[in-house]
């Protein structure tokens, strides 16, 4: 491909992508294949000869797109949003011209200093304390990561780190030696890394990885201030209680997984909730391209002190070293990360639906405090002649709309208790939108229990 040939085949792409997101409400939210749907359309060998790029995109319409789960369709409110803007997509652009994996400073100065100015913008927007920027009193600073559970195997890995050296260094062992070697490697197995009932399954992955144990702490649902269906707001100030308790447990290594709400600290009315973190947190960490417009990838981590990742992940052989980089003076982000390379990521960076089940307690009962925009609730079964329980009824419904593909829900289970999940952040997403799947959810409960 030439540059003429490039610069016509990018105008399609662009009319294309505009096109795309002019006619997605037309669409149903979820494709309508089977799995395995793709191989029979696909050569089975690897083209030998290049196609003209018309027929690439032929290929993607014909094929390709009907199977896409569409993510940015106004019916979407499933998981969590992944929201992308037309300058999101720019950036993105630039990122793979220069395609710069800025492992360190000398690769590419500007794509180190303006991950770091940038991130210094995003902690200044969401209110962190001044030890989590990178000019802060504490050797603070931020890195972005691919997603929330890379930064939380990284986290576990900087905090296995950290507490092996204080152990170790209270030995008179010589670091370096075999048997300093030998000490490292029986504390490492002795670790525990904890998480609530309520944390994301990446916690536990990180801990597999880490090859340290795992222990899952109940959550008492009553003493949490949101309880999630994935978004638990834990109560800081308690845990920040216990680790006062005994001295060695100010030790441990707190870690905020804010993956999706971490986002409404954008809003000053949540930033009370980031104060608490001045002390006795550790790192923190959300994404961006769930909820700040950001596409996919872009997860914000920010650290304490910085020293913790790179004395946990530096490794500086020959040939990665440079006058620079030994001076001191420059960030390497390849030593706050596990993989060394990286992409220059840092350019491109419901109320009404819950007063709607409100109106029909009769229908639905809200399970959760609804927050950041995020819904859980179950059909509420006040039918004395009905035998049929709250959880088949609920469960029923979500499945039926789950069948029809018009609208993307998801469920959960909490506290032993089924209840559907919906999420009203959505970028397409108008209040239309929302009142058509509280009509579908009406119309669906009042059938099926009226049925039994």
């Amino acid at each position: 491909m030439d540059p003429e040939q490039f610069r016509t085949a990018g105008y399609g792409v662009i009319d294309d992508i505009i096109h795309y997101f002019a006619t997605l409400p037309s669409n149903k939210v979820l494709p309508e294949v089977t799995p395995g749907y793709l191989r029979p359309q696909l050569p089975s060998r690897p083209p030998e000869e290049p196609q003209p790029w018309s027929e690439v995109q032929a290929d993607l319409e014909r094929i390709i797109k009907p199977g896409l789960t569409h993510w940015q369709h106004p019916h979407f409110m499933a998981f969590f949003p992944s929201i992308v803007t037309y300058p999101s997509i720019l950036g993105e652009m630039y990122s793979a011209a220069w395609n710069a994996p800025g492992f360190n400073w000398l690769c590419s100065p500007a794509c180190t200093e303006l991950e770091t100015v940038v991130l210094d913008w995003v902690a200044q927007a969401c209110g962190l304390p001044e030890c989590f920027h990178s000019t802060g009193p504490t050797n603070g600073g931020g890195v972005i990561y691919g997603t929330a559970s890379e930064a939380i195997a990284t986290m576990v890995v900087a905090a296995r780190e950290r507490i092996v050296r204080r152990l170790a260094s209270t030995t008179d062992l010589t670091e370096g030696t075999k048997a300093y070697e030998d000490k490292v490697m029986d504390l490492r197995q002795r670790l525990v890394a904890l998480g609530s009932d309520q944390a994301h399954s990446s916690t536990a992955k990180a801990a597999l990885v880490a090859g340290v144990r795992y222990r899952s702490v109940p959550t008492n649902l009553a003493d949490n201030m949101v309880m999630k269906g994935d978004a638990l707001l834990d109560d800081f100030e308690g845990i920040k209680a216990v680790l006062r308790e005994r001295k060695e447990w100010s030790q441990i290594w707190v870690h905020t997984d804010a993956a999706y709400a971490g986002a409404a600290l954008v809003a000053e009315e949540y930033q009370h909730i980031a104060a608490q973190w001045a002390d006795n947190v550790d790192s923190f960490d959300f994404n961006m391209h769930k909820w700040l417009l950001v596409n996919f990838d872009a997860s914000c981590c920010f650290v304490r002190n910085r020293k913790d990742l790179t004395e946990a992940l530096e490794v500086n052989p020959s040939y990665l070293r440079n006058n620079v980089s030994d001076t001191g003076t420059v960030v390497d982000y390849r030593n706050w990360q596990i993989p060394l390379g990286r992409r220059f990521r840092s350019l491109k960076v419901g109320i009404e639906f819950a007063e709607m089940l409100r109106s029909r307690p009769d229908l639905f009962k809200i399970i959760t405090q609804p927050a950041f925009a995020l819904t859980v609730f179950r059909v509420w079964n006040t039918s004395k002649s009905s035998t049929v329980d709250s959880d088949a009824l609920t469960r029923k419904v979500y499945e039926t709309i789950h069948q029809q593909g018009d609208f993307f829900l998801t469920s959960t289970v909490l506290g032993g208790v089924y209840a559907i999940r919906v999420v009203n952040a959505n970028q397409a997403a108008h209040v239309e939108h929302v009142r058509k799947v509280f009509g579908l959810l009406v119309t669906l409960a009042e059938k099926f229990t009226l049925s039994q």
